[in-house]
């Protein structure tokens, strides 16, 4: 039984992860203010930034969905993993041993949990790698000799061969020590009559890896005349593996995507491969299923979509399937803030035939020679008809109104008006009325998908992803009145900069009375841990300290975006000596209308000591 791990060890792994290098595998990440970086939350669809992380204090939050934690909760809510898991694996990456107690186990070894899925596709994978230089991988080898990839691209994209034999890699695995369960769970073998066999069996290989490089499946090729399966087989759904959500290529685009904010979405593995090679380090492909909104959510967290610069290209075969995979495609194009397009290859060609026949050179002239999505599929609709009839015209008119009408951008939307007009062959102003009738039948100048501009309508007033329990409310701060927003900054400094602040400062501010109620429960939690606010894990004590309730809004205010530029010591101790400054100053008030109210002498004079002491410090904050 696996022991339990040290509460030492699990501090000291989250202090030495860098929270940014985690969340970067998942988000684009952008500078977000002075020690803060800024993303398109992964738990919400939204249009516009509003998730931060904070290396420094070891945490992140969404100020749209209200989601926050430190790194651990991060890779518990996207992967869904164990906490056990979530510490392994956080520490295999910076190399540190972990230590058990309770036992005196090891690892944890559930059967079905993510850590051991991922070890065993991981495996199973080094195993078809090895798999392809055998004599038996003959066909494998020709295969790929034939469509311009040679071993070395095999190897950089994983590319591997399974033995068509009835259990040989489940014999390799099991004598790894991974249990037949394990490898039922993992999508890697079957139940027949004849019992459990190999899932790949005589196939090409390829390596299915989620957006942090880990592999979570594969894709098998058929290369024999005898295997009756279908064409591509790829591995089931499993707890790792979510088709739906998973785009081939992406761990090793990703970087690309993100630096040229550009992404391009073929349709198979050897087009990926094609594209790569040929210099599109930033294709992608779906595996074996349609492209849809869950693909937009990963691309467009990868690239950072949150403009109108980027590019999103599709590449469609030009036969009756690649016409209704653009059609699906230009059903969700709105979702995307970025520019969409189409590349079709010259007679027809796709990505890895084009490389084969014409060279890497036309594989980059035909990514080149894109053509905005609009404008592709007017065309695709207005080809249908027969353009020599007035009926046919008409109906070409009629078919193409509804995809002009749903372009949000009125120029574009006007240029796009003429170009129907002049491809359907119809009068000017016959197609403007179409158009705005089109409009009018949908109730919205946003056509298919009337509010998208804004996202996901939950961002504008989210407070808790679905099926969460609607939070406690608490009092807001009113952010105009200055005392309340004082209270704020202050606190975010304590929070964020407690070593810039100082002790003394920092003592002297959770003494000041505070007007916001729910600001008052943050700063007696910052007063309780103060002895402590210079050691590592400082938010996360305050955070044991608040109720439950107020956890969203200390993770908030650890993560909150400081002003750019400037002196961050110099901006945090200013903001504390501002609120110390202001209750010195009632303090004062108070002094003053008492001594107003006394005629006795001794009291007087301590009023009037006391009155020194305010003004002595109230120059020492101001550095006189």
């Amino acid at each position: 039984m696996a022991g339990r791990i040290r509460q030492s060890d699990i501090e000291e792994v989250k202090a030495r992860t860098n929270i940014g290098d985690i969340v970067g595998d998942y988000v684009s990440l952008k500078t977000g203010g002075v020690g803060a970086l800024k993303g398109l939350c992964p738990f919400h669809d939204e249009k516009s930034p509003s998730f931060y992380v904070r290396p420094g204090v070891g945490r992140y939050h969404c100020f749209g969905c209200g989601e926050g934690g430190d790194v651990y909760e991060f890779l518990l809510k996207m992967d869904h993993v164990t906490f056990t898991d979530a510490v392994e694996r956080l520490a295999a990456r910076i190399g540190y041993q972990l230590h058990y107690e309770e036992g005196g186990g090891g690892p944890s070894d559930g059967s079905s949990n993510r850590a051991r899925l991922l070890a065993a596709n991981s495996a199973a994978e080094e195993f078809f790698r090895d798999r392809l230089s055998a004599p038996d991988a003959e066909p494998g080898r020709r295969f790929l000799g034939d469509r311009g990839f040679d071993s070395a691209s095999a190897s950089h994209f994983g590319v591997g061969f399974a033995p068509k034999s009835w259990d040989e890699l489940t014999k390799h695995l099991r004598s790894k020590g991974f249990t037949q369960e394990e490898l039922a769970t993992a999508g890697l073998v079957s139940q027949g009559d004849r019992g459990v066999y190999d899932r790949f069996r005589g196939r090409l290989i390829w390596p299915i890896r989620d957006v942090t490089g880990q592999t979570i499946g594969f894709g098998a090729r058929r290369l024999l005349d005898d295997d009756k399966g279908p064409k591509y087989l790829n591995t089931p759904e499993t707890p790792v593996y979510k088709k739906a959500q998973v785009l081939y290529g992406l761990d090793l685009a990703k970087r690309d995507i993100s630096r040229q904010d550009q992404v391009v979405v073929v349709e198979g593995y050897t087009d990926v491969m094609a594209c790569h090679l040929a210099g599109i380090t930033t294709a992608v492909a779906t595996c074996g299923t349609s492209f849809g909104v869950d693909h937009i959510k990963v691309i467009r967290r990868v690239m950072g979509d949150d403009s109108s610069q980027g590019s999103v290209i599709f590449t469609f075969d030009p036969d009756a399937a690649g016409q209704k995979a653009a059609t699906r495609a230009f059903g969700e194009e709105q979702r995307f803030s970025a520019q969409t397009y189409v590349a079709v290859g010259p007679d027809g060609l796709d990505p890895c035939d084009l490389r084969l026949s014409k060279g890497d050179d036309a594989v980059r002239r035909m990514i080149d020679g894109r053509k905005p999505m609009f404008e592709f599929m007017i065309r695709q609709v207005v080809e249908r008809f027969d353009l020599d009839s007035v009926e046919g015209r008409t109906a070409a008119l009629r078919a193409g109104a509804p995809i002009v009408a749903t372009i949000r951008d009125p120029a574009s939307q006007n240029g796009y008006t003429r170009e129907l007009a002049r491809l359907s062959g119809a009068d000017l102003q016959d197609t403007i009325r179409a158009v705005r009738a089109a409009q009018r039948s949908t109730g919205s100048r946003d056509g298919r998908n009337a509010g998208r501009e804004n996202g996901d309508p939950r961002n504008r007033n989210a407070s808790a992803p679905d099926g969460a329990p609607e939070p406690q409310r608490l009092p807001q701060a009113d952010l105009t009145d200055p005392t309340q927003r004082t209270e704020r900054e202050s606190l975010m400094v304590l929070l964020q900069l407690p070593g810039e602040v100082g002790a003394e400062r920092a003592a002297r501010a959770v003494q000041v009375p505070f007007v916001n109620p729910t600001h008052a429960v943050v700063r007696d939690a910052i007063a309780s841990q103060l002895a402590t606010m210079s050691a590592p894990g400082w938010v996360d004590r305050v955070l044991t300290e608040v109720p439950q309730a107020y956890a969203q809004t200390v993770n908030a205010l650890a993560v909150a975006a400081l002003p750019q530029g400037g002196d961050p010591g110099r901006y945090a101790r200013s903001i504390v000596d501002g609120l110390i400054d202001r209750d010195l100053l009632r303090e004062k008030a108070e002094l003053t209308s008492r001594l107003g109210r006394t005629e006795d002498p001794e009291v007087r004079r301590q009023i009037s000591f006391a009155m020194v002491a305010i003004e002595t410090e109230r120059r020492r904050l101001r550095g006189e």
